[in-house]
């Protein structure tokens, strides 16, 4: 085998992985959009008085919220849980934490690379509506950003107004996922 051949089937195969990469980057980004497609019809199902109604048939969530961040064209939605397999999906709803718009805090976290992309450019005064089945849509206006350390950090969901936090882990342009800083979005309820 000669020193071209070699070279030839190096950079084959060089291309070769390089667009499986490509490709397996490229489907995170398209389950994630076709997944909201299908929850949006989940949703309705759920308006329509539909308890946990699974988007497709193997599903182990449902939705139990709609988040919209009108200044950014966000119009997500929000997932029961916050395992792994839900966020590949939607953003999670935090169990244990508030229904948006009851009293306490409600916690909706999502991936940094996908659905919450979009927390870096969230400025203060920002609004977020929330809707959940059977209560009133519930305005939020973002009062603080920060960032925090996953291992000593914590939210508290108690009782009082109403408020809402949206976790993401940070950087958000991070190279090696999963490290223990979080992006932290807070707001308050909204007057009407």
């Amino acid at each position: 085998m000669g020193r071209r051949t070699l070279r030839i089937a190096a950079v084959t195969l060089l291309a070769g992985v390089g667009l499986w990469q490509v490709g397996q980057g490229a489907w995170i980004s398209v389950k994630a959009r076709l997944a909201q497609h299908l929850l949006h019809r989940a949703w309705a199902r759920t308006l329509g008085g539909e308890s946990e109604a699974k988007p497709w048939p193997w599903a182990d969530t449902w939705p139990v919220a709609r988040l919209r961040v009108p200044a950014h064209g966000v119009d997500l939605i929000v997932l029961a849980g916050v395992s792994g397999r839900v966020l590949a999906f939607g953003p999670g709803h935090a169990p244990g934490s508030a229904v948006p718009g009851m009293p306490g805090t409600a916690i909706v976290t999502g991936h940094r690379d996908t659905h919450f992309r979009f927390l870096e450019r969230v400025k203060l005064g920002d609004e977020i509506v929330m809707e959940a089945p059977g209560q009133p849509r519930s305005r939020f206006r973002v009062r603080q950003t920060t960032v925090v350390d996953s291992r000593t950090a914590v939210i508290r969901s108690g009782e009082g107004a109403p408020s809402l936090v949206l976790l993401t882990c940070y950087p958000f342009d991070a190279v090696r996922p999963g490290g223990p800083l979080r992006y932290v979005v807070g707001a308050d309820a909204a007057g009407e």
